[in-house]
């Protein structure tokens, strides 16, 4: 962490009410992961290119997620089949600012993520009406069949173009708790990037850097790890290698996609 803080301190800074103009909520996302080991070299290559969030709590963000799913977790299985036009349902808080939102985030068919999301006094264990109408508005789920799924906890440093109208997301200590049995598992070696552009392209500096150093793209959804790491009774066959990836990502320094 402290080697972390020193290399942003060199970053270029960039507000909240700044970022408004990339906002980005309807999308196209890249994601790679990678060992926390390196990140401090990554974010030297890049740091002429991008600037880095600063709000009145600092260069890295905390944030505590709260998933929805059904009885038989469908948002996690559609996932998992690779099913098209699949929705993810989730309390999210700015644990730092204590700013909470209810947000619901589609996976078109046509491989963008459109984010819908409102303000919320708090995370809800149960869902108020308010909350009930807002995800049948948009989303297909009928809001009684939704209960609490999956806790997630993560830190993350958040980057945006200097030129480009992209934003990169950098999660880390990230920590999973099953609702229901109150497993709780860590994943400190971990780190999930996130390239967010209108279009996808590999037109981006943060992208070209992950080519230097042999880093391939990886899609990894919190939720569906975070899901597999604490129900030892889903269905996780799809899942196996990425479980693999991460156990892998704990003792090499380079790359492991």
């Amino acid at each position: 962490m402290k080697n972390f803080n020193n290399i942003l301190q060199r970053f270029e800074t960039i507000s909240l009410k700044e970022m408004d103009d990339v906002r980005l909520l309807d999308r196209a996302d890249t994601k790679f992961i990678f060992n926390p080991k390196i990140l401090h070299e990554i974010l030297e290559d890049i740091k002429n290119n991008y600037r880095v969030l600063c709000t009145d709590y600092g260069r890295i963000s905390k944030y505590k997620t709260l998933y929805f799913d059904t009885k038989d977790l469908s948002s996690y299985i559609s996932h998992h089949n690779g099913k098209l036009n699949r929705i993810k349902i989730r309390f999210r808080e700015y644990v730092d600012s204590e700013i909470v939102f209810l947000e619901v985030k589609l996976k078109t068919n046509k491989g963008k993520t459109i984010k819908s999301r409102i303000q919320n006094p708090t995370i809800e264990n149960v869902l108020s009406a308010n909350s009930k109408k807002f995800i049948e508005d948009n989303s297909f789920y009928n809001s009684a069949d939704l209960k609490p799924s999956l806790w997630n906890n993560f830190s993350r440093i958040t980057l945006v173009h200097k030129k480009d109208k992209e934003r990169v997301t950098l999660d880390f200590n990230l920590s999973f708790s099953n609702y229901k049995e109150d497993k709780e598992v860590d994943i400190p070696h971990l780190i999930i990037a996130e390239v967010k552009q209108e279009k996808a392209t590999v037109n981006s500096d943060f992208i070209r850097v992950m080519k230097k150093r042999h880093i391939r793209q990886y899609s990894m959804s919190k939720y569906c790890i975070g899901t597999v790491l604490t129900n030892k009774y889903v269905k996780s066959n799809k899942f196996k290698e990425h479980i693999l990836k991460i156990k892998k990502l704990e003792n090499d320094r380079s790359l492991i996609a």
